[in-house]
């Protein structure tokens, strides 16, 4: 994570006078998945209020392969992942059993976040034998010196943050005798000290510890018939006594991990019978020891973790059927945000439409739904990725438009929305954006399967009068 002020410089302070106001912007990275922390949580001060007559202030649009991953930014770089000679996958939605294998190659991409120009690049080939077989899934992890790639056919690869150069790299389904989900892998790798997590599958290997330094395996634990997709996130209780807790949510319930062994604290089953969709998408989270899971088809839950014994209480779940039909929080792809014990997130009514949503959490009850959040009517798997900043949210929704929102109990509060990407994604009859931005140093990076851009986000810096 880099840190910065962004200030106004004197030449000559006696020959200067200070306007009355200064506009300062503090900075972090998006180093990962969600950003510092895998909070969703963009730091940075100093940023616009609205947008404006003119729209979104675009710095660079660069060509980029297709692809759902998102970019991460660290040190003035952005990193990314995208398909070469992807032919026939791109405009292919979710039926691999007509297709068989597509050749292809994968690609990490490293650019410079002022020009968007390419500093690297590192390509290799991965046919793809997975539904919507656009590109990779799952956001570059980039810790000091290096940057951790996950494909969606299992490629893990380490490389040199500054040149690409691969340090070591791994096939989890040649290696672990594996295959990938059914709609590739998604979950994002975790770097957690010495340590890479990625849930990989197989006997014994839901999730695997690897050493980040060489890629040596650590431990492994957990055998469930689907990792499915969710990102694994870590507990990280108050106080000195407490245990942090590695959480995995997979296709047939949540486990609790020991991060440093593998070993099992506590498991929970979700659903209570066996589920044949497997759609655990959405990034599970904390607010204090309360965890919130949410799922499309099998509803939402909420565990409360406890540390001395370590284990869990359920607080509540969602239906035990279909909850289509339900008033609960059931998201597909959209994670949710918790705020002042309410949580806030994209359900889905009866027709798989998308509409917000905020819930009570303590007790799951509904506050309101809003359906014409994105369009005049809800759409039909209609998803967008949400960005705390300092009080407001920043939604980048599947139309490919950046919202600026304001969440409460009392209801959904839009302030102002620009366009910024083409949808190119073939879903559900309509194209979309499915791909997370990066917000760091005043600035957006978004992409699509065409192109990758940078919007200015920063207010203007008054200049210093003379």
């Amino acid at each position: 994570m880099r840190k910065g002020v962004l200030s106004i410089n004197f030449c000559s302070i006696a020959a200067l006078t200070i306007s009355a106001f200064a506009v300062t912007l503090s900075a972090d990275d998006w180093p990962r998945w969600m950003g510092v922390g895998g909070e969703g949580r963009w730091n940075d001060t100093g940023v616009i209020e609205r947008f404006g007559e003119s729209g979104a202030k675009i710095v660079w649009r660069e060509p980029i392969g297709g692809g759902y991953s998102g970019p991460s930014i660290s040190d003035g770089r952005v990193f990314v992942t995208d398909r070469t000679d992807h032919g026939i996958g791109a405009d292919v939605e979710n039926d691999i059993r007509k297709l068989g294998e597509i050749d292809g190659g994968e690609r990490i991409l490293c650019l410079d976040l002022e020009t968007g120009k390419t500093l690297w690049s590192h390509e290799y080939h991965c046919p793809y034998s997975i539904a919507y077989p656009v590109g990779p899934r799952c956001t570059p992890a980039v810790d000091g010196d290096r940057v951790y790639s996950l494909g969606a056919m299992g490629n893990l690869i380490c490389l040199t943050a500054a040149e690409g150069k691969v340090v070591w790299e791994k096939s989890l389904a040649d290696e672990y005798g594996t295959k990938p989900p059914p709609w590739g892998y998604a979950s994002h790798p975790l770097i957690d000290g010495h340590q890479l997590l990625v849930p990989v599958g197989g006997e014994g290997t839901g999730v695997v510890a690897f050493d980040k330094t060489t890629g040596k395996e650590l431990w492994r634990a957990v055998t469930t018939r689907d990792v499915a997709y969710a990102p694994l996130v870590i507990y990280e209780p108050d106080g000195e006594e407490g245990r942090r807790q590695l959480i995995f949510w997979h296709a047939e319930g949540v486990d609790s991990l020991d991060p440093e062994s593998g070993q099992s604290f506590w498991s929970v089953k979700f659903p209570d019978e066996p589920n044949p969709s497997v759609t655990s998408i959405a990034t599970p989270r904390f607010a204090g020891d309360l965890l919130l899971i949410s799922e499309f088809y099998k509803g939402s839950l909420l565990l409360k973790v406890k540390n001395d014994p370590r284990g869990v209480e359920e607080i509540w779940r969602g239906s035990k059927i279909d909850p289509r039909n339900e008033s609960g929080l059931n998201s597909m792809m959209t994670t949710p945000v918790i705020r002042d014990g309410y949580a806030y997130g994209i359900a889905y009514n009866a027709r798989g439409e998308g509409v917000f949503r905020c819930i009570e959490l303590e007790s799951g009850k509904p506050t309101w739904t809003k359906d014409d959040w994105m369009s005049e009517k809800p759409l039909m798997f209609a998803t967008a990725f949400i960005v705390e900043n300092n009080g407001r949210y920043w939604m980048f929704n599947d139309n490919g438009e950046l919202m600026i929102v304001e969440l409460s109990p009392e209801g959904f509060t839009e302030i102002d929305r620009a366009a910024i990407l083409e949808p190119t994604g073939v879903a559900r009859g309509r194209n979309v954006v499915w791909s997370h931005p990066a917000f760091a140093e005043g600035r957006m990076v978004a992409r699509n399967d065409k192109e990758i851009v940078c919007v200015d986000l920063r207010a203007q810096v008054p200049e210093p009068k003379r």
